[in-house]
């Protein structure tokens, strides 16, 4: 389908996910506008790891090497438990692995897409209340778990609280780390769960996962000693860690998703991308991934089909699969590592501790192996 239609495609959303889909738009020619509520480009979430899917698609996207010069490569991954034992060591920049993971500062990633866009695309400070006042042909949701977008598609689906918090910050980096600077470490206790990952230039970002009810919420200064006093047994530096972060920089989610496969990503003229049409839990690392993901296929189907039903019925047809058998992966990660009893937790330390380091690789390989489609060919040449 050409682009260069009478009324632009409108972006709810000016996350990674929004930013990505205007950005594949613009480069197969089509005019977007993105409307942000926020005052700033987005830099909520302290840091993110970019697995090989992630990164192909900032290959497609044009900004894989500004990213790459903000980031840090990641070429290794270790599991522990509390007490600092070894669970599992995996090489992920080695034969079969797909490449090395990148460790981004979230805002770096938004600055990065924000940047490539033309200028005027993205307008902040504008808050979209009634979707259907949108002048538009086309109205991409990207804004997010509690979605207008996805609401105004009469979607019946609402945000499941899954039993835990998550705690994320970034501090400075450390040379004293018990593992190299290109290792991502995650920790497992008995009903929590802290990682440790290099990201960008010069910071680690610090989360930290923990069985809680939702909505509890302390003061600034007593939600940063609860976390400090859960994790305070566990194995060093993580105390020294979380003593470096500075109140107001600690944020907090209590985790929540919706039911993999039972959100439609369209309906009408109204396509969703991101956690609008997807939120799952943090368990796999894929969250912005499938964002891009979703930015490069709708970019994709809409250069290659003749009308926007055909382009929208085939990106849900090819898209929905994919993010629903990944969003019920992260739930069964979520059971096994966040609320297995003591006894359970036990036997899987023990099947974690002898799982080959291919075997986690080919695991992950679900999600890792995504490969962005091949641009459409251009349309035959009119003869004069």
């Amino acid at each position: 389908m050409r682009a260069g239609t009478p009324n632009p495609v409108v972006v709810v959303g000016g996350g990674i996910g929004g930013l990505a889909t205007a950005l594949a738009l613009q480069r197969n020619g089509w005019a977007v506008r993105v409307l942000e509520r926020g005052t700033s480009v987005d830099g909520g979430g302290a840091g993110l790891v970019l697995s090989p899917n992630a990164v192909r698609c900032l290959e497609a996207l044009g900004v894989a090497e500004e990213v790459r010069s903000r980031a840090t490569v990641l070429r290794r991954s270790v599991v522990r438990q509390a007490g600092g034992r070894l669970l599992a060591r995996t090489d992920l920049d080695v034969p079969g692995a797909g490449g090395p993971l990148l460790g981004v500062v979230r805002a770096d990633l938004s600055a990065a897409l924000a940047a490539a866009l033309e200028p005027g695309t993205l307008r902040l400070g504008t808050v979209v209340d009634a979707v259907a006042d949108l002048d538009a042909e086309l109205v991409v949701g990207a804004d997010g778990l509690r979605s207008v977008v996805r609401g105004a598609m009469g979607s019946q689906t609402p945000p499941t609280h899954r039993g835990y918090t998550a705690w994320r910050a970034l501090v400075p980096r450390r040379s004293d780390l018990p593992d190299p600077a290109t290792t991502l470490t995650e920790t497992w206790g008995r009903g929590a769960r802290l990682g440790i990952v290099p990201v960008g230039t010069g910071s680690t970002y610090v989360y930290a996962c923990a069985t809680a009810p939702a909505g509890r919420r302390p003061d600034e200064s007593g939600e940063l000693a609860e976390v400090r006093n859960r994790f305070r047994d566990w194995h060093a530096p993580i105390g020294e860690l979380l003593a470096a972060v500075e109140p107001g920089m600690l944020l907090r989610h209590d985790v929540h998703d919706l039911t993999p496969g039972e959100v439609a990503l369209r309906r009408g003229r109204y396509v969703l991308v991101g956690d609008a049409g997807h939120a799952m839990e943090p368990n796999l690392g894929q969250g912005a991934g499938l964002a891009l993901e979703d930015a490069v296929v709708l970019a994709h189907v809409l250069d290659a089909e003749p009308t926007y039903d055909a382009a929208l019925v085939r990106y849900a047809r090819e898209r929905g699969p994919r993010v629903a058998a990944l969003g019920r992966q992260s739930r069964r990660i979520g059971r096994l590592a966040q609320h297995a009893p003591p006894a359970v937790a036990a036997v899987r330390d023990l099947a974690v501790r002898a799982t080959p380091g291919r075997v986690v690789r080919r695991a992950t390989g679900l999600a890792t192996d995504w490969h962005p489609p091949s641009p459409a060919p251009p349309p035959p040449e009119e003869n004069p």
